[in-house]
């Protein structure tokens, strides 16, 4: 097994298929969009980020997904496989190698969940910080809260569109860049 690079965080946020109730027969949600954000260790700052659209397989883009999250049916028809992504992910910001984060564990969950299912190989390697237990933690909150509120509650603004993956990787690195060194970025 390769050694642990503590050079970065990859933070990142999915975004999924989803309805205003129950998935029709035969959907479940797919990840349609993989929003990354490098929290570079060494210059303690945000680095690259990036959007990774990816082709539903087994579901399509609701009304109710295009309003929460701006994407459309053709905008995520040309995007890659999952295969692809993961891949993508792996190589171009050493995944398996870093430690990487989210906001809860739901990005975590699909991930696995959806390589399962798909035979693909899981992109990340065994450390993740589930970035809104440790807010929490660190700022002695009576319960993990939202994204936007932990922002408010930091007197930071949420900057970008919410529920874009991008935008919301981005936020996320923000809040572990002020856990981990005190400093808003």
């Amino acid at each position: 097994m390769s050694r642990l690079a503590a050079d970065a965080v990859v933070v990142v946020d999915v975004e999924a298929t989803c309805w205003r109730g129950p998935p029709p027969p035969g959907e479940r949600p797919e990840i349609v969009e993989i929003g990354v954000c490098v929290l570079d260790a060494r210059a303690r700052a945000l680095g690259e980020t990036a959007s990774i659209l990816v082709r539903p397989e087994r579901s399509r883009v609701s009304a109710f997904c295009t309003e929460l999250t701006g994407l459309t049916p053709e905008a995520v028809a040309g995007g890659m496989s999952f295969a692809e992504a993961c891949t993508r992910l792996r190589r171009a910001w050493a995944a398996k190698r870093r430690v990487w984060a989210s906001w809860g564990d739901y990005d975590r969950l699909q991930f696995q969940r959806q390589c399962a299912e798909a035979g693909v190989a899981y992109p990340f390697g065994p450390s993740h910080l589930n970035v809104k237990a440790l807010a929490a933690l660190a700022w002695g909150w009576d319960a993990p809260c939202g994204l936007g509120e932990a922002l408010e509650r930091l007197g930071m603004r949420f900057e970008g569109r919410p529920h874009r993956g991008i935008d919301d990787a981005r936020n996320v690195a923000r809040v572990l860049a002020r856990i981990l060194w005190g400093i808003g970025v």
